[in-house]
């Protein structure tokens, strides 16, 4: 048995990614147009009737901006806090509201989407309500924490959980630092609600990691204060600090902030 991931687009300008397998899948979250997701998945061999539901993170635009059109339009469940959904309703950029279309979940209340267990669980961050997600399908265990400013204890235990991690990375903090963003803004993208930044994400890692972790991706890269190849060297290096071996020990991945990163097959 065996999984399909794959990430149609991964930054500040929008996020939406798909895991699924022969008999349907889901998106989580959906910040992108939908003429971009369906050409996406069609470009993959992913039919986009297979996709049986969407899973929302929190309600910044660049995780919602499709997610009313999926569900009302094309009658796609979209899955959330009660919160978010409220959020979505009051977002004044979003066209499209959720109305029948919208499924209420709870955090650390696990619930069923075909062959998906899926929990959600607390991230902080600074949208109305925010969520990560633990999505297991037999014997794979997959978890997506994006746009959270740290790790605290109880996201922190549903990591570890992981074979599978999508996970922020989301600046380098040299370049935060020195970058064209007035103080306020540099302030809130480093604060214990913005994002994780490079070496916060390495720490974890290095600290965290178990012989399970075969793969982690790299999520909601920054354009003005990351870089591919800087976060994956610094990752490299911390991990190798504890001589976790990148490519042996585990697999890391940088997802592609505004196209495809191409089909991923989890087993």
């Amino acid at each position: 048995m065996y999984l399909e991931f794959l990430s149609l687009a991964s930054g500040s300008s929008g996020n939406c990614y798909y895991l699924g397998d022969s008999t349907g899948g889901i998106l989580i979250d959906a910040g992108i147009a939908v003429r971009t997701i369906k050409k996406g998945l069609k470009d993959a061999g992913i039919a986009f009737e297979k996709i049986l539901g969407i899973l929302i993170t929190h309600d910044h635009f660049d995780h919602i901006k499709s997610a009313g059109v999926l569900g009302e339009k094309y009658n796609i469940p979209v899955y959330s806090t009660e919160a978010v959904l409220q959020g979505i309703n009051k977002n004044l950029r979003t066209g499209e509201k959720i109305y029948g279309s919208g499924r209420t979940i709870e955090k650390e209340t696990p619930f069923r989407l075909s062959d998906f267990t899926i929990t959600a669980f607390d991230v902080p961050h600074d949208g109305t309500d925010n969520v990560g997600y633990h999505i297991s399908r037999k014997n794979i265990q997959i978890v997506f924490a994006t746009d959270l400013g740290h790790i605290p204890d109880n996201a922190g235990n549903y990591l570890r959980s992981a074979d599978y991690l999508i996970l922020e990375s989301n600046y380098d903090d040299e370049m935060l630092k020195h970058s064209r963003y007035h103080y306020s803004l540099r302030a809130r993208i480093s604060g214990d609600n913005g994002h994780l930044g490079n070496k916060q994400t390495a720490e974890f890692l290095a600290e965290n990691y178990t012989p399970r972790l075969k793969h982690v991706f790299l999520c909601h890269l920054s354009k003005e204060n990351n870089h591919p190849e800087l976060v994956y060297k610094t990752i490299e290096l911390r991990l190798a600090q504890n001589n976790i071996i990148v490519g042996k020990d585990l697999q890391i991945t940088v997802l592609k902030r505004n196209m495809p990163t191409g089909v991923v097959i989890l087993e």
